[in-house]
Formats: C-alpha cells, structure tokens, sequence
C-alpha cells in the first residue's frame, strides 16, 4: 500500500505542474505498423534458435537430459507472466515498458528499478549476445575472432535499427524465417537418430557426474535449469516497446505477447525435446561445453556449418530487435525528463525521414558496445537474474493495478484473476530463493542487480521526486 500511495501522492501531483513546465515536446513516433510486424519484432528478441542453442546448451549441461522437463517448467511458469504482461500491456502499451507500467501503477521508485534492469541489463544482455556470436559464426568462419566479431555486429545491430520500424519487421522477419529453419533442421536430426530408449531418457532423466559418468537428475538441479529456460523464453513482454507503433495497440499487443510465448514454446521445446530423445544418455554430448553444438555435428560438417550460420543470423536478428526496444526505452525516459534538459532533448529526437529515434538507438548501441570489454564470464553473472526481478516487479504490479483501478482502461483482462500473479510470484520466490542459494553465481547475480535497482531508485528519489519537470508521459502528454 505505500507503493501505491506513493504513486498518487508523487504521480497525481507532478501532472498539473508538469503540463505547465514540461520540457520542449518529444518528437513523436510514427504509427507504422500492425500487431503482425509487432509479433516478428517481438520474436526476433526472444529468437528462439539462439535461446536454444546458447541458453539451452547451458540447461542441458546442468540438468542433463533432465533439461526437457526444466524447458516445460519453464513453460508452465511463463504462463502467467505472459497473462499479467499482456494485461499492463494493454493498458500502458508505451515505448517505456516495464518502467511505465510499473511506474504508473506503484509509483516512479518503484518504475525506476525496472529501468535500472532494462537500461543496465539491456547492454550487458546485448554484450552478452554479441559476444557469444563468435561461437557459432566459427563453425562456418573458422578462426573469427571473439571480440572483433562482436563489435562489428554491434555496428550492424546499431545502424539497422535506425530505418524505419516497418523496415525492421520486414528484415527480422526475414532473419527469423532463417533461425525457424536452423530449429527445424535439429528437431529433424532428433527424429532420424531417435532412439528406442526414448521415453526412459525422459522419464529418469540422467546427469554427467563429477567422475564423467551418468547419474540420475537430482529434482534440484531440473528445477535450477528453469530459471535458465524461463531466460530462454522470456522476451514477450518486449511487445509493449512497440505499442506507440503499433494501430489499436490496446487491442492489438495483448494478442502478441500470448502469440509470442506460444510460438517460443513450441519452437524451443521440439527441438529440445528431439536432442534428449536422440542423446539424451550420450556423455559425449550432454557432458561437452554446449551440447547442441556437439549434437548438431552428428549431422556432419557442411550439416554443422550451414545450421550454424542459421544460429549466428539469429543472433544478429536478436541484437537488432533488442537495440530497438533499448533504444525506446532511453527514449521514453528522455520524454519523460528523467536526465538533464540537453540529454532529454538528444534522446527524443527523431529521424526526419525515418521516425526513428536515431540518437536514442546510437547511444543504446555504444553502451552495448562498451559492455563488449566486461569479461564474458563477469556478464554472465551480472545479467542472470535481473529478469526475475522485473517479473516480480510487473506481478505485483498486476496486483495493485487491479485493487486501485489503475489499468481499468485496458482491453485485455486476464482470466482467473488472481490466480495467475499470485501462482507468478510464488514460482518466481522459489527461483530467487534456488539463485540464492549457488553461492556461485546466483548469489552474486541477484545482489548485482539488486544493486542496480537500488541506484536507480536512489536516482529518482534524490534527483527527480517533487521537480516540476518530470512525469510519466506517453505520446498525448503526462500519464
């Protein structure tokens, strides 16, 4: 309740005084698209092929052949999330996301932490992507180099993204069309090697011990692979980016973020579940550095080559989708006042031909770039929970939207409220809990980005509560 209060008390008041010294206008968006380019954008930032390949290697490699049932887990609680976003995201369907929703329903505090996460995250996420492209383009390029490769993909992701968004739908779609087939060739290569042991791998699921022999899953490790599976998944949300161009956005996205998780179920879990059924009690594979990789060269080299060119377009698609949505966000924030007068004017302003928000998409792509020199293994870290916490943030947001009327306005109206945050939260306290408990690196991941939702909060409370400048906004004025 104070968070609540807090929103009425700091958001109604700044909105009178905000109308009156609000800064020089945001150049606005330009409404250029339907809910099915907003759904190939949206994919093209979960891409499938490269969360199977780079995450799912990882979950295989922890939980074993146990990871088919960490994928479905991971199904299963993504349920309710895509639920709850797709209820905020009819009602605040602006370019701010998670930090306008949250935002407007909790208060500005509370919406700055989801900032941190997105603004912060979504440059280490992209260094992540960038860097992990070296990988796979390897196999088809032998020798490219892992930090060279990266930033010259940043520039590409960076300058792409520029043009305009109808543009973008158009080449993602096409890049997607590219991954989709990447994942059907492995999903295909699990059937020809089936084997008749099948349902037994699944069922009692094995493990690479420490001595390099098979063990049985243990239940914990299954349920410590969701947490990766849900990363592999998430993404959804990123629909609400596009809702200011998108026609009829409050109609219209709540049915891309449910199509969006469906289609990344079903893409991501064939071709998981084929791998396991194929291998799944082979050490050979789901005891190498990435597994998929070590299965996909079953298939054989020129096989191995051109499926991970597939991958490695996936990821350049995954980084284009993503500087557009980061790119929003910073410019959400400089219409909303967040940074000083010269930035907020820099950050809003628009390509006169594209409608783009070039400067906005050029300072996402440097602050990815320059997250390209942190240690792969110190990104990993940084960015492994800090989804969770958004989800968190946006459950308890569907909570309090929906006691103090806050998304009334809204289309779309999840069924079976309040089931659905409420079973959200209580499965997302488990996986805080499971990361807290890996003083490895869950440990260190949620204090990292609890540190980072900490400064952003402080930022806000020091710099920006109570100035007459700042307010939530949208395109038609304070929210």
């Amino acid at each position: 309740m104070a968070a609540v209060s807090e929103a009425e008390r700091v958001g109604k008041a700044a909105v009178a005084p905000a109308r009156a010294n609000a800064p020089p206008a945001a150049q606005p968006l330009q409404t250029g698209m339907f809910g099915f380019g907003a759904l190939l954008l949206t994919l093209s930032t979960i891409t499938p092929a490269a969360s199977v390949f780079i995450i799912g290697s990882q979950v295989i490699a922890q939980a074993g052949s146990g990871a088919a049932w960490s994928f479905l887990i991971a199904a299963v609680v993504c349920v309710p999330v895509a639920l709850i976003y797709a209820e905020l995201s009819s009602a605040f369907p602006l370019t701010g996301q998670e930090y306008t929703m949250v935002g407007a329903v909790l208060g500005p505090s509370w919406g700055f932490m989801a900032l941190g996460i997105n603004i912060v995250g979504g440059a280490f996420t992209q260094a992540v992507t960038a860097l992990g492209l070296a990988l796979y383009l390897g196999v088809a390029i032998p020798g490219a180099p892992m930090l060279p490769t990266a930033l010259v993909a940043m520039l590409v992701a960076t300058l792409i993204p520029i043009l305009n968004v109808r543009f973008n739908a158009l080449v993602t779609g096409l890049f997607l069309a590219a991954e989709m087939a990447a994942l059907l060739a492995v999903a295909w290569l699990g059937a020809v090697h089936m084997r008749p042991e099948a349902a037994r791998i699944l069922m009692h699921p094995d493990v690479l011990g420490a001595a390099g022999n098979l063990t049985r899953a243990p239940v914990s490790l299954i349920v410590l692979g969701a947490a990766g599976a849900i990363f592999a998944y998430n993404g959804f949300g990123a629909a609400a980016s596009f809702g200011e161009e998108t026609h009829d956005p409050r109609r219209s996205i709540a049915a891309v973020v449910l199509w969006a998780l469906a289609i990344t179920v079903a893409a991501e879990v064939l071709p998981v579940l084929a791998l396991l059924i194929a291998s799944g009690d082979t050490p050979g594979v789901i005891g190498a550095a990435s597994p998929v990789r070590a299965f996909i060269a079953l298939g054989g080299g020129p096989f191995a080559k051109v499926v991970s060119l597939g991958v490695a377009l996936a990821i350049v698609n995954a980084m284009i989708a993503t500087t557009l949505i980061n790119a929003r966000q910073l410019y959400a924030t400089g219409r909303d006042a967040v940074w000083p007068a010269a930035w907020n004017r820099q950050l809003t302003r628009t390509h006169g031909r594209f409608n783009s928000p070039w400067v906005a998409t050029l300072v996402s792509g440097a602050l990815a770039g320059a997250m390209c020199f942190v240690p792969l293994a110190t990104l990993v870290v940084l960015t492994a929970t800090g989804i969770i916490g958004t989800y968190i943030l946006v459950a308890v947001s569907a909570l309090a939207g929906r006691a103090t009327g806050s998304t009334d306005h809204g289309h779309y109206r999840m069924p079976l409220f309040p089931l659905g945050p409420i079973l959200a939260l209580a499965a997302l306290v488990a996986i805080v809990w499971g990361d807290w408990l890996d003083p490895a690196s869950g440990r260190p991941s949620l204090i990292a980005n609890l540190a980072i939702m900490g400064g952003f909060a402080l930022y806000y409370l020091v710099f920006l509560r109570g100035r007459r400048a700042f307010a939530l906004r949208g395109p038609e004025g304070a929210l």
